[in-house]
């Protein structure tokens, strides 16, 4: 927000007022084995919509999700089984994760839009 703020490229900005529809994976499997008979869908809020002024004179439109490095890659199963718990939360994050990110990248590409994901290796130079 700092950084929205602070940078006069910067034309626009809002947090969470872009509004996503998805649907994972597990709302499949969900449905099958719940026997519905209609699909689950969910609202992903997106982090940032901003609106820059490129060095061309031209604007430019992205939706931006900020989230920790680790939910950004495929979590590994260990070999340990007293940690499947936390590995189905990762497993599961993960799969919805995509889901949004897949649905927000296919929402901003029909509005001539850029999706950029951001982890603290972008904010920090970590």
């Amino acid at each position: 927000m700092q950084w929205c703020d602070t940078r006069s490229s910067v034309i626009e900005w809002n947090s969470e007022e872009v509004v996503v529809p998805y649907r994972s994976a597990l709302d499949d499997l969900r449905e099958k084995k719940e026997k519905l008979n209609y699909q689950i869908w969910h609202r992903y809020y997106v982090d940032f919509y901003i609106k820059v002024k490129q060095r061309d004179g031209t604007t430019k439109r992205y939706l931006i999700e900020v989230k920790p490095k680790s939910q950004t890659v495929e979590p590994v199963k260990p070999a340990n089984a007293t940690r499947s718990k936390t590995y189905k939360n990762a497993r599961d994050t993960w799969i919805v994760n995509q889901a949004k990110w897949a649905a927000a990248r296919e929402y901003a590409a029909d509005r001539k839009m850029g999706f950029k994901l951001i982890t603290e290796a972008e904010l920090y130079g970590k």
